[in-house]
């Protein structure tokens, strides 16, 4: 089993949303509890962190420059310079114990994020896609915890995780007008190995799955529901991953403090870093939002 190493020691409380921006050579994370995006140049070790005035539950670049977030109270663009940010919707405006949280952009440049109760109520959550119009839409409503997305490299299919049913779903899905149908489940992950949080996908159209409370990050050949292989990560609490560097060979992953009992954090010293491993497998390019 390989294991990841740590790239920047850090305490984050909730580390989360790893992107790679292909054209600027960038890494973008978050910690979500801090209301912090950050900014990573692994070839200059450059880092830069925006704090905003929300928890951020997910971070897109956008084709036009900046980003688009998903916050506690919807969705918004970011100025990178100013740091000033500018709203686009919220959704759930009726329901202020509700955040976003993960999210990505399909194949289409639309960006889709789901959301979760902040009280730990169950199925309180829907996930929502933001269109390139600015129009919002519900997708799937009665989730729990919406967490990892990614579309199939054919964009034929949309896998999906409401983390509690420890499983990935998998849908048709509709470049064309954004629709999903025909849910059925992909994976299912074992008990004992934690819970299914963030997903991306390699170029061969396996899902990589970050556990929490599983140490791990999963490979899954999501048509025949087969696990393939696993990276060891030094921290419990696995949030998310991405593929980076120049050549997408690199698989970058955040891990959480958040939760964790001072016993565990003197096991675990490495909890909230982001990690990094050349997992032998190329990523893919990550869509911006369009809009």
């Amino acid at each position: 089993m390989k294991e990841a190493r740590p790239v920047i020691v850090t305490d984050a409380r909730l580390g989360e949303g790893p992107i790679w921006d292909h054209e600027r050579k960038l890494l973008y994370w978050l910690d979500i509890v801090k209301k912090e995006l950050h900014i990573y140049d692994p070839e200059t070790l450059f880092e830069k962190t925006i704090t905003a005035d929300q928890m951020i539950g997910t971070v897109v670049s956008r084709s036009s420059g900046g980003f688009v977030l998903a916050m506690e109270k919807g969705f918004y663009f970011l100025d990178e310079d100013t740091g000033e940010t500018v709203f686009i919707a919220d959704p759930e405006s009726d329901k202020p114990d509700n955040r976003f949280n993960d999210g990505k952009c399909d194949p289409a440049g639309r960006f889709w994020a789901g959301t979760l109760n902040m009280k730990g109520e169950k199925k309180k959550g829907s996930l929502y896609c933001l269109d390139t119009d600015l129009k919002v839409t519900k997708k799937i409503e009665s989730v729990t915890t919406s967490n990892g997305i990614i579309w199939s490299n054919d964009s034929k299919r949309m896998y999906y995780i409401d983390t509690p049913t420890r499983e990935v779903w998998e849908f048709d899905y509709d470049a064309g007008n954004g629709d999903i149908s025909n849910r059925r489940v992909a994976v299912c992950i074992p008990e004992g190995e934690g819970m299914p949080d963030g997903m991306t996908i390699d170029e061969e159209g396996m899902l990589w799955i970050a556990h929490w409370g599983g140490h791990i990050v999963s490979r899954w050949d999501p048509q025949k529901g087969i696990k393939l292989e696993e990276i060891r990560v030094g921290a419990p609490n696995v949030t998310a991953c991405a593929f980076g560097g120049r050549d997408l060979d690199i698989l970058y992953i955040t891990t959480a403090r958040e939760g964790m009992k001072d016993s565990e954090l003197s096991r675990f010293p490495l909890s909230g870093s982001l990690f990094s491993v050349k997992p032998g497998v190329k990523g893919v390019e990550a869509q911006k939002f369009l809009g």
